[in-house]
């Protein structure tokens, strides 16, 4: 009996990996995704009309069988050049919105500089489709706040994320169809807008933290 148990596990162990990808793959699409520009216009509007404070409107988020994929449209008004409060206001990164939010990143006393958030688990693609404005990246984010449980940056955006001052980034000018790619743990914002910026962002969920079938109220039937 032992033998034939010790013969049987390596099967096992070869075969389940595969049930799992099969099961994976058949909840995945079966035809393309489409998010038409009346969409996207239509998840902005509503976001003007309810008057929505946070920039970042999620449109969808997909199954993609292994993984989720989160698709978005941020839309960022006029902010002026690199300061203490720099990405403050409207413009603000939401992650530190919790009460209940505990501190992340590197402490450093009286350290100033613009505000940028890093996120844990997913990835960002971004597209400029209107406007232009100073991208910064990398560096540490420094005396951060993590994003509580039930942020809607942890549940539905972008996964539990750290967000607080930037240092030692690196700033890039982007306009009208850059694209930018924004590894895990890479903390980003900007520090200057001059008029507005608008641009989607695919964000790949290896590790399925989104809300699951997600859609932007304003696409509902």
């Amino acid at each position: 009996m032992r033998k034939q148990i010790l013969q049987i596990l390596p099967l096992l162990f070869a075969v389940y990996p595969t049930i799992g990808l099969a099961i994976g793959w058949a909840q995945a699409p079966k035809d393309g995704v489409y998010m038409s520009d009346e969409d996207i216009k239509a998840v902005l509007k509503h976001s003007a009309d309810t008057h929505r404070t946070i920039p970042d409107n999620t449109l969808r988020v997909i199954d993609m069988g292994q993984y989720q994929l989160g698709v978005a449209v941020v839309a960022r008004g006029a902010m002026k050049g690199a300061g203490p409060s720099a990405a403050g206001g409207a413009n603000a990164a939401p992650a530190a919105a919790s009460d209940a939010s505990t501190a992340c990143g590197e402490k450093r006393a009286g350290a100033t500089g613009p505000t940028g958030i890093f996120h844990d688990d997913t990835a960002e693609s971004y597209v400029v489709i209107s406007g232009a404005g100073t991208l910064i990246t990398g560096g540490t984010i420094v005396n951060g706040k993590r994003s509580g449980p039930n942020d809607e940056v942890t549940t539905t955006l972008n996964g539990p994320s750290c967000a607080g001052t930037m240092v030692g980034y690196t700033s890039r000018q982007i306009k009208v169809g850059d694209v930018i790619i924004i590894p895990e743990h890479v903390p980003h914002g900007f520090s200057a807008i001059p008029d507005h910026i608008t641009y989607l962002s695919i964000r790949p969920d290896l590790k399925k933290v989104l809300k699951h079938g997600y859609v932007n109220p304003a696409l509902k039937q």
